[in-house]
């Protein structure tokens, strides 16, 4: 045999045992289990956020379940494993793995944080989506996040909220002097501005505090998470419409280096277990809205009203002038602030040739 055909039988053996070992390392490889922690800043048992269609619960079995038991989420609630709003540090230090809440919490953080929960007079649910999933949204929101070495993705939506409930009647932007309002975000900032003494407070803690005076009126979400809460027993004027919210985008954070340990086919599965809860749990919260709220008028003496015109003509003045002033002097969160609205505006554009019609005709 010469030695070019021995060389040959040597290299096609080797190669040969290459392919008849890759799937042996490839099934060593896709056997590997993962087992992560994640905590909440919502109680045990809050619909939208800890259990039920599109809830952290929910996005923790699906993704057991897409992974073919692979990677297994183990869920703690607020207070269970760490305080309610102490999530981004928890996962930034490796304390927990990820995080369900909102990236307004993160504001102290990074004022940036903010614009990937809502934006007062800012973008609905669907406007929303388009900005993060194909616009620049979840491209600057890993760069704000990247210095403090988290990730994250929109995992849920309210869509819009409410004004929120109040001991007395608005009847003028003045009436807004001196209360003490639970509200978190760069709605937060508008109302001080108005004079408004801003508490951010978990979502559990909301109805105690009503209820014992702390506060004067609270926002939370919607008729039928606001009436989980019991807030029609601490107020009985509930506002609308939702200007501070137009939509409510829940974050699911992960620590990078966690999301970087992950295979490639695993971090598809969290990618999209969260898109799907996005979408779910927006359904959710449409498809309970009304009959709670007519729930809240019909047994709860709940006074539905409705903010002036001239009273949202000065929020909407308040909240252009709160966003210039605060994003002036920091860049990154100028930069996410012209980004959005310059977005905002070509999505309005089509909503307004589109959606608003049908919305706005007497048909």
């Amino acid at each position: 045999m010469s030695n070019k055909r021995r060389d040959f039988l040597k290299t096609s053996g080797a190669l040969a045992g290459g392919m008849l070992m890759a799937p042996a390392i490839a099934k060593a490889d896709s056997s590997k289990t993962f087992t992560l922690k994640m905590t909440s800043a919502y109680p045990a048992g809050s619909p939208f956020y800890s259990v039920g269609p599109g809830s952290a619960t929910d996005f923790c079995q699906r993704v057991e379940a897409m992974s073919g038991g692979r990677l297994k989420i183990k869920f703690y609630a607020a207070g269970e494993l760490i305080p309610a709003l102490a999530g981004f540090d928890a996962v930034r230090e490796g304390t927990v793995d990820m995080n369900w809440g909102n990236a307004y919490f993160w504001a102290g953080k990074s004022f940036a944080a903010q614009f990937f929960t809502n934006v007062p007079f800012g973008m609905d649910p669907l406007a929303t989506n388009a900005w993060l999933y194909d616009g620049d949204g979840q491209k600057l929101w890993d760069e704000v996040y990247k210095p403090f070495g988290v990730k994250a993705f929109a995992a849920g939506n309210t869509g819009m909220q409410m004004t929120g409930w109040f001991r007395k009647p608005i009847e003028s932007i003045e009436d807004f002097k001196g209360l003490r309002m639970r509200i978190p975000g760069l709605a937060g900032k508008v109302y001080e501005q108005l004079g408004v003494s801003v508490k951010l407070l978990p979502g559990g803690e909301i109805f105690p505090a009503l209820q014992r005076g702390v506060i004067d009126a609270a926002e939370f979400v919607g008729p039928y998470l606001d009436r989980k809460l019991g807030l029609m027993n601490g107020a009985k004027y509930y506002y609308t419409p939702g200007w501070h919210e137009p939509n409510n985008v829940t974050e699911l954070l992960i620590g990078q280096k966690v999301w970087d340990s992950l295979p490639k086919d695993l971090q598809a599965v969290i990618e999209n277990a969260a898109a799907a809860c996005n979408q779910i749990s927006f359904a959710w919260c449409n498809a309970n809205n009304a009959e709670a709220l007519k729930d809240l008028v019909d047994n709860h003496g709940v006074q539905v009203k409705t903010l002036k015109p001239e009273i949202i003509k000065k929020l909407r003045e308040v909240t252009f002038d709160t966003l210039d002033t605060l994003t002036a002097k920091q860049p990154e969160a100028k930069k996410v602030y012209e980004n959005y609205f310059a977005f905002k505006k070509r999505a309005d554009s089509w909503l307004n040739i589109s959606e608003q019609v049908v919305l706005t005709e007497n048909l």
